[in-house]
């Protein structure tokens, strides 16, 4: 039975939509990510599922409970947002003690309580510190710390990372994963960061314009994209109609459908039997990391990309035929 059980919700303000229709089964202790553009409507999904927002239709149960007309502070859910929102005047210590102070819980257990979470989010030595002389990622554990104590049944973030620069970002993401595990914590995120998506989650609902567009794994997610909305938004997919593409490759193509999408990275030069041929002039090439980009034109326009080795050097301005494998060629609805 799921732990989180969205039905048909609903959401407008005014005369304008934000939520239509949207269901969502989610189970105890995992990881979901709500990723897609800003205005689909993520945000609002955890605002009406801490209680802050009300639905204008719809139903929500956590842990078998119906939520609908329940006070946010009743709800047992905690929420992280973007600005870290701590008590300028009080140390980390007593900014994570907060939530256990105001429950009124007996002094030893909310130290011991204290010390436990500060050791779990790694700022035992901050203890005595403000938060004026933490680093911002720092400030993110102390309000990760801040809304775990109290045992929330969820937990909400609501891109509690985009203000970070990419590599404490990379950094905090690991830790979000290691204390989401080890406290078997039910997690909802929004993000419109894919990358981010990809590496924390269990699963991912792909939203767009208030709608689930798509929900999976990551590796469901990034292989199988079944929309052209979703292979645009979710990576660098090269999507084609089959008129285009079978123009391409010169030839009848071998899979149903009308419109389809290939992943640059499954694209190659090293022809392999059965595979389809793609032939274009490489045009400029992109250094990303230990990856390159490179575009091509001919029929129509491609990108492939290699990791970054001495063998695999483009010349521009040359023509290459390129290869696909036929199960690398997805058909969108």
């Amino acid at each position: 039975m799921s732990y989180i059980t969205i039905e048909k919700l609903h959401k407008k303000f005014g005369e304008i939509t934000v939520l239509t229709e949207i269901d969502m089964q989610i189970n105890k202790g995992e990881f979901i990510t709500l990723l897609g553009p800003s205005g689909c409507g993520k945000s609002t999904i955890l605002r009406i599922l801490a209680g802050l927002t009300d639905a204008s239709a719809g139903a929500i149960e956590i842990d078998g409970k119906n939520m609908m007309g329940v006070e946010p502070k009743k709800r047992q859910v905690g929420m992280v947002f973007q600005s870290y929102a701590l008590f300028p005047n009080m140390t980390v210590y007593e900014n994570v003690a907060f939530g256990l102070r105001m429950q009124k819980i007996a002094p030893a257990e909310i130290d011991n309580r204290v010390q436990e979470m500060l050791a779990i989010v790694r700022l035992t030595e901050k203890a005595s510190s403000y938060p004026k002389e933490l680093s911002g990622g720092q400030q993110q554990r102390v309000a990760l710390a801040r809304a775990l104590i109290v045992r929330p049944k969820v937990l909400l973030l609501d891109e509690p990372l985009s203000a970070l620069d990419a590599q404490i970002r990379k950094k905090l993401q690991v830790d979000l994963c290691h204390i989401q595990q080890q406290l078997e914590m039910t997690m909802i995120l929004v993000t419109h960061d894919q990358e981010e998506a990809m590496a924390i989650s269990d699963r991912i609902f792909v939203m767009n314009n208030g709608q689930i567009a798509q929900s999976g794994t990551p590796t469901e997610i990034y292989t199988r994209p079944k929309s052209e909305f979703v292979a645009n938004f979710i990576g660098h997919y090269n999507v084609f109609t089959r008129q285009a593409l079978e123009k391409m490759v010169g030839t009848a193509l071998p899979v149903t459908g009308e419109k389809f999408a290939i992943r640059p990275e499954a694209i190659h030069l090293e022809q392999k039997n059965g595979e389809i041929g793609i032939t274009g002039i490489a045009q400029h090439s992109l250094m990303s990391g230990n990856v390159i980009r490179t575009t091509f034109e001919g029929e129509g326009a491609f990108l492939m990309e290699q990791l970054h080795q001495r063998e695999h050097k483009i010349t521009i301005g040359q023509k290459y035929t390129c290869y696909v494998a036929k199960e690398d060629v997805v058909a969108l609805s």
